[in-house]
């Protein structure tokens, strides 16, 4: 009869792989890579529970995303405040989309809000923090004249506009 091999400590040595730890590393040694991750793990990817997470955001209050409700009912301001100063410029509405453009532009850049935006505490920042400024201000606000893209939003409330400019709308 054939001599069972003996390791240092005189324990039979294991011959299937089943006795190895996961990973095949052997009984009483460190493993140094991690093991294979399967399929299933990869494509996995965790979905932020909040608007803004994503971003680092806060959930609530004071630096949280701005729902579409405070969104839209800043644009209903800003859109009956811009009637009101073209009807008293010009004596007609027309123009109402042209002092839109102006006013948003304008204060996007400068200040970070609109007047509907102030009054409902509500901001125009950068996702790396600051203002818009100029330049991004007018892409934002070239797009948001379109009407539709800002109705097409991401997970984080940002629609194609605010994505297109780097920007988000935040609780103040």
């Amino acid at each position: 009869m054939a001599k069972k091999s003996r390791n240092r400590g005189g324990a039979p040595r294991a011959r299937t792989a089943a006795a190895r730890p996961a990973g095949g590393a052997q009984a009483g040694t460190a493993q140094l890579t991690a093991p294979a991750v399967t399929g299933e793990h990869t494509r996995t990817k965790r979905t932020p529970a909040y608007p803004g997470q994503g971003l680092g955001l806060t959930e609530t209050g004071p630096g949280s995303m701005a729902s579409m409700g405070r969104r839209l009912m800043a644009l209903v301001i800003d859109w009956l405040l811009c009637m009101i100063i073209a009807y008293w410029l010009t004596h007609s509405q027309f123009w109402t989309i042209a002092v839109f453009a102006v006013e948003d532009y304008i204060l996007t850049a400068l200040v970070g809000f609109t007047v509907g935006k102030r009054l409902l505490g509500i901001r125009v920042l950068r996702t790396g923090g600051g203002l818009a400024g100029l330049r991004w201000a007018l892409v934002r606000t070239a797009i948001l004249l379109t009407v539709v893209p800002p109705l097409l939003t991401d997970r984080d409330l940002r629609g194609l506009h605010d994505r297109a400019s780097d920007t988000m709308v935040i609780r103040f």
